[in-house]
């Protein structure tokens, strides 16, 4: 009891000077701060191999099902709009590649400082746990960016080889935006519980399965039932826009996941003042 009880005062006093340190700076949350710390974390990032092959794996899953489908289209499509239906196909399989990675891109934020112990000198800056937490997104969200921006590269050439309305494509890609960030939001949650990274990636995409299979079993469930279950279903939601319809109800959907689970990060970082968790 005493080790505990003195953790705890030890947790409480570093929260305090950084309370102190937070005043005399000045009050209020800084965006200079946040982005400090997301560049902070794009240099951790970078600085090792794992953003490297987990960008390269996911561009060459996206490449593959880029030219597959359209093969696959090509060969046995009679529909008139082809390019409509493979923008379906591509961005399903897409949101699959993104499945596989992007847990690996969020499962160091917190876990890895937790386990190396950098989370306590962290916690001593003068920074504001959302500031903490908002520059740690940022930087995931920022990799995420770039990985899928590569991926542009197969519509442009396509572009011009042969003509196709643009939109249903910038719809797909804002669908895939949402659903990455939703993912990194789920991600970086999962790794403030956890102290092992690989518990944090494999957490997360357990997590994000449940989201996806949540309906999946239709037969098990009533009319009435199945509707709500759709209405959670975090791959139901995206279906819309593989379609090339932006739906103002999907946004929100993606919007209110992201902030939810951003939401119980910070509640899961300031529960250390009160459990001398590191």
């Amino acid at each position: 009891m005493s080790n505990g009880a003195a953790t705890i005062d030890v947790a409480g006093s570093a929260t305090e000077t950084r309370r102190a340190a937070i005043r005399a700076a000045g009050t209020g949350f800084s965006i200079g701060r946040m982005l400090a710390v997301t560049r902070k974390e794009l240099r951790s990032y970078f600085a090792f191999p794992l953003v490297y092959v987990l960008s390269g794996v996911f561009l060459v899953l996206a490449g593959y099902y880029a030219y597959t489908d359209l093969v696959f289209f090509v060969t046995i499509a009679f529909a008139r709009d082809i390019m409509q239906n493979y923008w379906q196909l591509l961005f399903s399989d897409i949101r699959l590649c993104l499945l596989l990675t992007l847990p690996f891109i969020t499962m160091r934020l917190f876990a890895e400082e937790r386990k190396l112990g950098t989370i306590e000198l962290l916690y001593t800056y003068p920074l504001r746990d959302g500031e903490i937490l908002g520059g740690k997104y940022l930087a995931s969200v920022a990799i995420f960016v770039m990985m899928l921006a590569l991926t542009t590269l197969y519509p442009v050439y396509i572009y011009s080889i042969h003509w196709f309305p643009l939109f249903p494509l910038i719809a797909g890609y804002l669908g895939l935006l949402l659903m990455g960030c939703a993912f990194i939001a789920c991600g970086v949650f999962i790794s403030s519980l956890c102290e092992s990274q690989v518990m944090a990636g494999m957490g997360t995409i357990t997590l994000l399965l449940f989201f996806w299979i949540l309906n999946w079993n239709e037969a098990a469930f009533t009319n009435s039932w199945l509707e709500l279950l759709r209405a959670f279903s975090l791959f139901d939601q995206f279906g819309s826009f593989a379609k090339g319809v932006i739906d103002l109800d999907h946004v929100t959907y993606f919007i209110f996941f992201i902030v939810f689970f951003l939401f119980l990060t910070q509640r899961s970082m300031e529960a250390r003042k009160w459990t001398g968790r590191r």
